[in-house]
């Protein structure tokens, strides 16, 4: 997988850069005043959206022209095609928007490389802080300071006495709470955290936090980057049976899932989620 790249860290190099350009349209529309549509599904979507997307698909087509690119502002690309599709770029430009909206600053380019289901390569970048997170296989795992430091993360041990949970800034709900009194009834206090956008994946990667329970739905361009660098740094991303996310499937959304940062403790079995209906 990915072995015939012969050059991962100048590829992982050029894909932050392209992530930080994308970043820099973003915060052109963010710091300049902006008008927000709604797409066909009722989600907020602004030109910044536009900007980051039309500038990642020139750069990446420039960059490697046999791979496709599948965006969330493309996504209607048919699964007949997509399925022949053995490697591909999986992007979100603009992950948050709603965060994006609100002005809090949490949202993020989200750029993946996935090989055979598996994402290989991913950047998370955080425009607002203009730091990214960044990781490739056989590369390692890196936080990308606002100096361009590439500096190692990996995820954190767990430790019964120091517990934190991450939650979604905009999208929690019934499931989330019962999940988190369960964890605090098996394992005593539970710090919450709460994050928009992938971040709240990179916060699991980076060893800030030990659990982010995604209980809702979710599309695959919101998790391949962060998954792959949770992975890299020595975490999993699985969905309820504890199996690992895949990507291209015909169904474009994410089963809901747990970003885990030790997997000697068992997270997903913390609870019984089948009173919720949980999407698998």
């Amino acid at each position: 997988m990915i072995d015939d790249i012969k050059n991962r860290r100048a590829l992982l190099e050029t894909t932050v850069d392209i992530a930080v350009a994308a970043g820099a349209e973003i915060l052109d529309v963010y710091n300049n005043g902006f008008d927000v549509e709604s797409k066909d599904d009722g989600s907020p979507l602004t030109t910044a959206d536009r900007r980051a997307h039309e500038l990642i698909v020139k750069r990446l087509g420039e960059l490697s022209p046999a791979w496709p690119i599948l965006s969330e502002e493309s996504a209607s690309i048919d699964y007949a095609q997509r399925s022949a599709w053995q490697r591909f770029w999986l992007v979100d430009p603009l992950d948050g928007t709603k965060e994006f909206i609100k002005r809090n600053g949490e949202f993020t380019v989200n750029i993946a490389l996935v090989d055979d289901g598996v994402p290989v390569l991913g950047v998370v970048h955080t425009p607002a802080q203009n730091v990214s997170h960044a990781a490739a296989l056989g590369e390692g795992a890196y936080l990308i300071n606002d100096s361009g430091e590439y500096k190692p993360i990996s995820t954190k041990k767990y430790n019964n006495d120091e517990i934190t949970m991450v939650a979604s800034r905009s999208h929690a709900g019934a499931a989330i709470n019962a999940y988190h009194e369960k964890l605090e009834q098996q394992t005593g206090k539970v710090n919450i955290q709460s994050m928009g956008s992938a971040l709240k994946i990179c916060l699991v990667a980076e060893g800030k936090a030990d659990v982010y329970p995604r209980l809702g739905l979710t599309s695959e361009w919101d998790t391949a980057a962060a998954h792959c660098v949770l992975n890299i740094a020595g975490g999993t991303l699985v969905n309820c049976n504890g199996e690992p996310l895949t990507y291209n499937k015909e169904n474009i959304l994410n089963p809901w899932f747990f970003a885990i940062g030790d997997a000697s403790f068992d997270w997903v079995g913390v609870m019984d989620l089948s009173v919720f209906d949980p999407i698998i």
